[in-house]
């Protein structure tokens, strides 16, 4: 499946050499998504959210102190990326006709335009969530600088290409974010304890726990029993070049290999990639699963009286 943005070819021949040079062929056609998604973060975080917010809730957000109306233009990004990124993520996943067709090594090293955009888009977001959380480390916290490093990483080596299949998979976190910036908005302006955000805090730990929790767990169950198939298939010494189906594996914006060819390459499998991308994964998933914790207590606060729940903890003991 083509990608919808076609890269500018000048920008494509420029970035190639250093992008050969660090060993991510598919990194030039996307490095123009990559540069937007990074403007246009940066354009709603300092511009469009300051702008409409004076707008549209002027008393609230003029009230507010700046380092709260920089975590209010913070919340902003986040709901708009994460609206389009899923909505990207999940056209490709039940329109690319070649990513369907793909096999464990199709899984480990495909590629295909159409998913490579969604990829580009989200390395300019973590990209920008990483200059951000380390600007501004004392309002994000470390767990965010720690998610903003795993996810950039996890998903610029999805430009060997690597894990590509995956990379759309694990896009889909983003699916409980909208429910969780409603619940902050609800306490900025004076909500907190309503029907609203008690409904939305419901969606939020059904959504967190089924996509981050249940479906991260799966998915990650898939990638690394692909990566062991690999491992198992090298030592084996029974996979070669013409194995895989040619033209499912690696495409440039024309739909051909990226060396010019038709032939897919299934590329090396180098133990420092695969500790990367595991370490990566594994300490996304860990910081999931803190989260989801946090969540749950920040809701109770909210809707449990404390005597109630102090009484609950007592009858535990």
């Amino acid at each position: 499946m083509r990608d919808p943005i076609p890269a500018p070819t000048l920008l494509v021949n420029f970035t190639k050499p250093v992008a050969e040079q660090w060993g991510l062929p598919t990194l030039p056609y996307h490095v123009h998504e990559i540069l937007l998604g990074f403007a246009w973060y940066h354009f709603v975080l300092y511009v469009l959210s300051p702008a409409l917010s004076k707008l549209l809730v002027p008393q609230p957000y003029n009230t507010f102190n700046k380092h709260t109306q920089l975590n209010w233009d913070i919340h902003w990004v986040s709901m708009i990326q994460a609206l389009f990124i899923n909505t990207a993520a999940l056209y490709v996943i039940f329109a690319d006709q070649q990513r369907k067709e793909m096999d464990w090594k199709g899984r480990l090293w495909g590629y295909t335009p159409a998913s490579g955009m969604v990829q580009g888009f989200a390395a300019g977001y973590f990209l920008w969530d990483l200059q951000i959380s380390s600007q501004y480390i004392a309002l994000s916290g470390v767990s965010a600088l720690l998610h903003a490093i795993g996810a950039l990483a996890v998903t610029c080596i999805g430009f060997r290409p690597f894990g590509n299949y995956y990379g759309l998979s694990f896009v889909l976190y983003e699916l409980s974010t909208p429910f969780l910036n409603i619940h902050w908005f609800c306490d900025k302006l004076g909500r907190t304890g309503s029907s609203l955000q008690l409904y939305n805090g419901v969606a939020l730990l059904v959504t967190f726990f089924l996509c981050r929790i249940v479906w991260g767990t799966y998915q990650s169950f898939l990638i690394y029993s692909d990566i062991y198939k690999a491992f198992t298939a090298f030592r084996a010494n029974d996979v070669m070049m013409s194995d895989l189906d040619d033209g499912k594996c690696i495409g440039n914006a024309s739909g051909v290999g990226v060396g010019g060819t038709d032939s897919c390459d299934m590329g090396e499998l180098p133990t420092w990639l695969v500790t990367i991308y595991l370490v990566g994964n594994t300490a996304l998933w860990l910081l999931n699963a803190f989260w989801f914790t946090q969540m749950i207590k920040a809701v109770r606060k909210r809707f449990v009286p404390q005597e109630k729940a102090n009484g609950n903890a007592k009858k535990a003991q």
